[in-house]
């Protein structure tokens, strides 16, 4: 028998934190237990940009549209898809690196996403809360800019870190069978979508969405303000040139 993780179930994204510091000892200690992720090849195909100082902070905010605890956090943690260290490494090695394509980039975002997962998991159960930011992937080139980026390395994910001030309540999932397929993937009826769905779109808080946006659905919310055809289609011609200047297309 093992111990489970109960962190894990009462997860929360935590946006405001008091201002005892994170120290590097903890800190340090955290990533290198995160390490032991698994990893393609064995390669560690990411970096991690330690953000502590307000200036930096203070310029990294426009990337992440300026959401206020990427200043108020005591750390901000970057997390890269590296592929140019392995790169280095093997031109320094009498080998022929041939990573700049999008595969290797696939590579190193999936090996840099786990070690991220992995780090969250370890930074709760240590007591840290965090936050993380999709909002990377929306102006990755400010992200470059700032923390001086070379070719093949691009930012995939970012956390702000600190002691939890605030205690949110848990946001809901959907049941576990909305996302398990046994076998073959089974499409969804209507039928299903509305099992599914209806205690997401019967809580209170949603239902408040709605009005607040004076929407008549909650999949409206989503498609026509959170995240809409146009904003999608913008962004992903800007993260298609940021991957272009990084060297992955």
């Amino acid at each position: 028998m093992f111990d489970e993780m109960e962190t894990i179930k009462e997860h929360r994204s935590i946006r405001k934190y008091t201002d005892q510091p994170v120290s590097d000892e903890l800190l340090s200690r955290l990533l290198t237990e995160a390490e032991r992720t698994q990893t393609m090849g064995n390669l560690q195909l990411y970096s991690v940009i330690v953000t502590r100082d307000s200036e930096m902070k203070h310029r990294l905010a426009p990337a992440h549209l300026h959401q206020p605890m990427v200043e108020s956090a005591p750390v901000v943690l970057t997390i890269c898809a590296d592929f140019r260290r392995t790169s280095i490494w093997a031109d320094n090695r009498k080998a022929q690196p041939g990573y700049d394509n999008l595969l290797s980039f696939m590579n190193a975002a999936t090996d840099a996403l786990l070690f991220t997962q992995t780090f969250c998991c370890l930074a709760e159960e240590n007591g840290l809360g965090y936050c993380f930011l999709g909002t990377t992937i929306y102006s990755p080139e400010q992200i470059i800019d700032t923390l001086r980026l070379p070719r093949l390395v691009m930012p995939v994910a970012t956390l702000t870190l600190g002691w939890p001030d605030e205690q949110p309540p848990l946001t809901d999932r959907l049941p576990l069978k909305a996302i398990v397929h046994n076998e073959t993937y089974y499409d969804y009826t209507p039928a299903a979508i509305d099992e599914f769905y209806a205690e997401k779109e019967a809580l209170e808080v949603n239902r408040h969405f709605c009005e607040l946006n004076n929407k008549e659905t909650l999949a409206q919310v989503y498609t026509d303000i959170r995240y809409t055809r146009k904003d999608n289609e913008r962004m992903s011609a800007t993260f298609l040139d940021a991957l272009r200047r990084q060297g992955f297309i």
